[in-house]
């Protein structure tokens, strides 16, 4: 990259951070996720799971699912004083640890960015509810 191009290179928006994030912990490059989050953030993720890393939320995905990929259909943002909350909205798709495919399970997953890096992030999704469908468990 060129003295010039650097120079031309504007900061990512807070939208944008959580996006790159997203489109990272998707390939799954858990250490790439992690360049836009404050070390020690606190990710709490579904059933009230706590994780200091993007690794733990790819770990945890690993024996629920063989693949999994986010549909981002939008992005909110919510400025306040001194951080963003940025949500993420939209449907998950890919197949369970057994193979089978799915697509359509809903999440919303909801960051706080503070000076251009994510200091919080909190997941809510379907899956469990789908699970327990599976299983033949009236949700």
């Amino acid at each position: 990259m060129s003295v010039t191009a650097k120079a031309d290179a504007r900061p990512l928006s807070d939208a944008e951070i959580v996006e790159a994030y997203l489109t990272a912990s998707m390939v799954p490059d858990p250490d790439a996720a992690a360049a836009y989050m404050k070390p020690g953030t606190v990710i709490t993720f579904t059933g009230e799971r706590e994780f200091d890393h993007p690794r733990g939320p790819t770990g945890f995905n690993a024996k629920r699912y063989r693949w999994v990929k986010k549909r981002m259909d939008r992005i909110d943002v919510c400025p306040g004083a001194g951080e963003t909350v940025v949500y993420s909205v939209g449907t998950l798709y890919g197949e369970w640890i057994d193979g089978t495919p799915f697509e359509g399970n809903r999440y919303v997953d909801r960051f706080v960015v503070r000076g251009g890096q994510i200091v919080k992030m909190d997941v809510w999704n379907d899956s469990a509810e789908r699970i327990l469908v599976q299983r033949g468990i009236e949700a």
